[in-house]
């Protein structure tokens, strides 16, 4: 099992994942040298603050601000997190920012139906978008 794979299936509550397009990755591979490549890109499953710092690294901007600002807009992000559609355009993201929440029952709603998988996106024309859903869900 990746270490993607145990994000998605909610055994890394802790950690933050991040794909990164391959045009998006600087010369050097600084990023990449975190994480592992798949089709178009590059993965990274990492500790929650260190996520946060490579994602600031990466794309110079902080982490939370840019999962508060793709909040307000809803779109298709990937299950794999590789892909997906942005709302706007259609365009597949440039990156990929997500955390995973344990299930909350006294929240209710999705929270109640198990852990829940956080996805922030940006598009190349840079709108910022969020999709979510409970582990195991397809």
């Amino acid at each position: 099992m990746t270490e993607l794979d145990a994000f998605l299936a909610g055994d890394r509550l802790d950690h933050v994942a991040l794909f990164l397009t391959d045009g998006y990755l600087d010369d050097e591979g600084t990023l990449a040298d975190h994480g592992f490549e798949v089709d178009g890109g590059v993965v990274l499953v990492v500790p929650g603050e260190e996520g946060r710092r490579l994602f600031s690294a990466g794309t110079g901007m902080d982490a939370m601000e840019f999962a508060k600002k793709a909040m307000d807009v809803e779109g298709d992000i990937d299950h794999e997190l590789t892909g997906g559609a942005c709302p706007d355009c259609g365009a597949a993201p440039t990156y990929v920012l997500a955390f995973a929440e344990a299930q909350n029952e006294e929240v209710g709603g999705i929270y109640a139906e198990g852990d829940v998988i956080h996805a922030y996106a940006a598009c190349p024309d840079g709108t910022a978008f969020s999709d979510r859903w409970v582990v195991g869900e397809a």
